[in-house]
């Protein structure tokens, strides 16, 4: 690939968005609709799942087999489920969005990111309404909002950048391999246990913690528990590298994506 070739597909990425920036919008507000379209719960769903699971991780962590994360358990659980909802949502919303919006796909043109760029963005909203429960928690147990809060818009955009880089790349691989939606609820399951979700990785030793360290995710969500619950920096080694491989692949991602959309009406 030559440079400038690499520079003019990357104007026209960001001229199509731009250009179709009201479809982008209207694709989420039609997407939050149907989602809890019929639903008595609403947003309510955006609460009640990571609630439940922290509840369920506290009795193991707590009752069964007590560990110390120096910090009330149930805040560092529902901080790292609160944050992994957001990630494991988009990518489940992605990676079926362009499949089920084949007459879209086939008979519109519009810059096909859209769709998946929208999944995300849908899933934000759902982060947002779940960090009320997090600030509810943060004033139960007494922890007080520090001058490092300041970072946290750093590290949602991180988070947003790699989640938005992987959606493009598992929406365009279930659209060649339909199977791939399956194969990627296996993935996820894995990924969420070789993440400091619900248990700190750092705690892991040997050859496993070794390739634990390799994970993105975790110091995306160490960032997040950082910022919010520890009045610290996520400014460390890792979260510094996390942060370049983010917005590499979502560059790459995209990159790959545009060149390759004109295909997709072919595998549909």
């Amino acid at each position: 690939m030559s440079g400038p070739t690499i520079v003019g597909d990357v104007a026209e990425m960001f001229r199509e968005q731009f250009e179709y920036r009201e479809l982008l919008g209207q694709m989420t507000r039609r997407d939050l609709l149907l989602r809890y379209k019929q639903t008595v719960m609403g947003f309510g769903w955006a609460v009640f799942m990571p609630l439940l699971n922290t509840a369920v991780f506290s009795v193991i962590f707590v009752r069964v087999a007590p560990m110390d994360t120096g910090m009330p358990y149930p805040l560092f659980a529902y901080c790292g489920l609160w944050t992994w909802n957001f990630f494991a949502s988009s990518l489940r919303f992605a990676v079926t969005s362009l499949s089920s919006n084949t007459s879209l796909v086939t008979k519109v043109y519009f810059p096909r990111e859209v769709f998946p760029f929208s999944a995300v963005l849908v899933c934000l909203v759902d982060f947002a309404v779940g960090s009320l429960v997090l600030v509810a928690l943060m004033a139960y147990y007494g922890v007080t909002p520090t001058v490092s809060m300041l970072w946290l818009p750093v590290v949602v955009l991180v988070q947003v950048a790699f989640t938005a880089g992987v959606a493009l790349l598992v929406a365009m691989a279930n659209l060649f391999y339909r199977d791939v939606k399956y194969l990627f609820e296996l993935v996820l399951t894995f990924w969420m246990f070789a993440t400091s979700v619900v248990y700190p990785t750092s705690r892991v030793g040997g050859t496993l913690g070794s390739l634990l360290a390799l994970n993105p995710m975790t110091p995306i969500i160490d960032g997040y528990r950082a910022v919010l619950l520890t009045g610290a920096s996520p400014l460390t080694p890792q979260f510094a590298v996390a942060a370049v491989l983010a917005f590499v692949l979502l560059f790459l991602a995209w990159l790959v994506f545009h060149r390759t959309e004109y295909t997709f009406a072919e595998s549909i």
